[in-house]
């Protein structure tokens, strides 16, 4: 164990000492750059001297064909020569298009007599060296961010490793609540990976991988580290978007790469989470799409190889498992789909005690009560609450966790941060207590919608006021009576703002948006409607399907969605207007006390 931990060590140096060589050997390059420039600058001022005592080249060709010039000096390699002409004290510098031909014609006017005084320099050593490494100065950076490049992309080894060992003191499947049935799944691989003899006597082969579906927040990744802990073999874990990058044929190399270490460290767990970046449906595309084709074709391949001697579980975790190509699902690749769904109170209140543990809670909290009054959460959810309880009790200076600190979160959590400094107006703050209680008044009156459990016109998060309800109960379907009356209750405050008011305001933007929402999914998901029968539509994996059916079946669901939040609405105003005397108190005492609790409102109803 020890070994490999000073292993890892080791191979972090060596990457660190890599970019740290890298990083100087471009500093370096950079320095002989700026010293190559600066010497030739050096050279131009000192032995130059450009500024008033220059000649052109064709001057100076009319002054060697009159005679006049005395000396010409040159460095070799130089494009800039001195010239001395007679009767002149002061030299001249001339830039040399050609030094060689420029010789040559010196030469040539030797011969014909001509006296001419040629002296060349040899060259600088360093002049001469920095004049190198300056011309391969292009190449060199070229190389070396051709080689920082390719350590960035990571074209080696990918996917973080757990061996058995340190994996068995972390996440065990002692963390994980609520799932029961799923870590039942689960723990049939565990066995398999620990005693593979007993199935392989029964001629039981093991599954080549598990999808684990489910809502973001419900424990998908939680429980693939319980089973790193429990199997005691490795594990490599890798996210979908890893595999992805900018030039084609990286993902494809990757997923070779990672099943190459797996085959090498097998029996071993491979665990890809949010699989949907790479196991999206193929299609025809080009560019993008066509990188995706490729690394989802060679994980195909990889999980359904010839190979079947490694013992190697794929493990992937999505939330879109709708978005999955279908040879993906088949047997053989993903022999198993586990679908995690959200807790119910027993597996909220498991959930909590775990949570709990290393807090302080004050003798009257019940966690039970806060799994009652949670349904719907997930269990990042809860385990969000309770941090955020214990901060705010910290906060606040309370010695442990109170009930109130608990509330506190919730509504913190859902709603939104309160804003007790924002200043209201007398005409918002009056707007905000009939919406708020129209709410209320027509979900009191509703047989299927929750009762109320707080009404408030503090603002929150972007919310002016909120009405929460209570949540005593896990349901698994919801029926059209039901929603229908959601759909009054979310206009209450709408129908409040008109009859009261005799006005209407953008308070009811989020309402109306919920509503429509439900309403659209009762017409083309839920299929009820009774003009258009028992269909569903999705337009959201098949954006043609509604096409299909034709332009006066699209202007028929919208025609249904629209008789169903106007046949609420109207149901809403008919209530408020019933119950007129109520809501009035209701808001009277909301401006009063800006807050009012659910056995505060059964009391002004009454």
């Amino acid at each position: 164990m020890e070994e490999k931990q000073k292993n890892k060590d080791k191979n972090k140096q060596n990457n660190q000492k890599q970019y740290i060589i890298l990083t100087v050997l471009l500093i370096l390059l950079i320095a002989i750059g700026g010293i190559i420039f600066f010497t030739s600058n050096q050279n131009k001022t000192d032995e130059d001297e450009l500024d008033e005592n220059e000649m052109a080249y064709t001057e100076l060709l009319t002054q060697i064909d009159e005679g006049n010039v005395e000396k010409i000096e040159m460095t070799v390699g130089s494009t800039t020569a001195k010239i001395k002409i007679k009767d002149e004290e002061e030299e001249k510098n001339v830039l040399i298009p050609s030094t060689q031909a420029f010789i040559e014609l010196i030469q040539q006017k030797k011969e014909e007599g001509t006296d001419i005084n040629l002296i060349q320099k040899p060259t600088n050593v360093f002049v001469s060296i920095s004049s190198a490494v300056f011309s391969l100065l292009p190449t060199i950076l070229l190389v070396v961010l051709i080689i920082m490049f390719f350590k960035m992309q990571g074209l080696g080894d990918k996917g973080k490793v757990y061996d058995g060992e340190t994996t068995q003191s972390k996440t065990t499947f002692d963390d994980v609540a609520g799932l029961e049935e799923e870590k039942h799944e689960m723990i049939e691989i565990v066995d398999f990976l620990k005693n593979p003899e007993r199935f392989n006597k029964m001629g039981a082969k093991i599954p080549r991988g598990v999808l684990l579906c489910g809502q973001p927040g419900t424990g998908k990744t939680l429980i693939a580290k319980a089973i790193a802990g429990e199997a005691n073999v490795p594990f490599i874990s890798m996210s979908g978007s890893e595999f992805i990058e900018m030039f084609a044929g990286l993902g494809a190399s990757r997923v070779r790469k990672l099943f190459e270490k797996a085959k090498k460290i097998s029996p071993c767990i491979i665990f890809i989470d949010e699989i949907d970046a790479i196991g999206s449906r193929r299609n025809s595309s080009g560019g993008a799409e066509s990188e995706n084709n490729q690394t989802l074709n060679q994980l195909l391949v990889e999980m359904d190889g010839f190979d079947t001697d490694e013992t190697i579980i794929v493990l992937a975790a999505t939330n879109r498992p709708e978005m999955l190509d279908k040879a993906l699902l088949r047997p053989g690749r993903f022999d198993r789909r586990i679908t995690i769904g959200l807790p119910d109170m027993r597996g909220r209140e498991a959930i909590l005690k775990i949570h709990a543990k290393g807090k302080k809670f004050a003798e009257d909290v019940n966690l039970k009560s806060i799994a009652e009054d949670t349904a719907g959460f997930t269990g990042a959810d809860l385990a969000n609450i309770l941090n955020e309880s214990a901060i705010i009790a910290t906060i606040n200076g309370h010695l442990s966790i109170t009930n109130k600190d608990i509330e506190d979160a919730v509504k913190k959590v859902t709603v939104g941060l309160e804003k007790q400094s924002r200043v209201i107006s007398e005409k918002d703050k009056r707007l905000t207590a009939y919406h708020e209680a129209g709410h209320a008044i027509v979900s009191s009156t509703l047989e299927t919608q929750k009762g109320v459990k707080e009404v408030s016109i503090i603002p929150r998060g972007v919310a002016g006021g909120y009405t929460m309800y209570k949540s005593d109960e896990d349901k698994c379907y919801i029926s059209k009576t039901e929603m229908e009356e959601k759909l009054i209750a979310l206009m209450g405050g709408r129908a409040a703002e008109k009859i009261v008011l005799n006005d209407i305001s953008t308070g009811a933007s989020n309402d109306i948006e919920v509503a429509t929402s439900i309403a659209k999914d009762m017409i083309t998901k839920y299929g009820m409607s009774e003009t258009l029968g028992p269909i569903s539509i999705n337009t959201e994996q098949d954006p043609y399907e509604l096409q299909l059916l034709g332009e006066k079946f699209g202007d028929a669901i919208g025609a249904e969605v629209k008789i169903l939040l106007d046949k609420a609405y109207e149901t809403a105003q008919k209530l408020i207007c019933e119950n007129r005397d109520k809501l009035d108190r209701v808001a009277s005492v909301l401006l009063e006390k800006e807050v009012i609790t659910g056995e505060e409102f059964q009391e002004i109803i009454k």
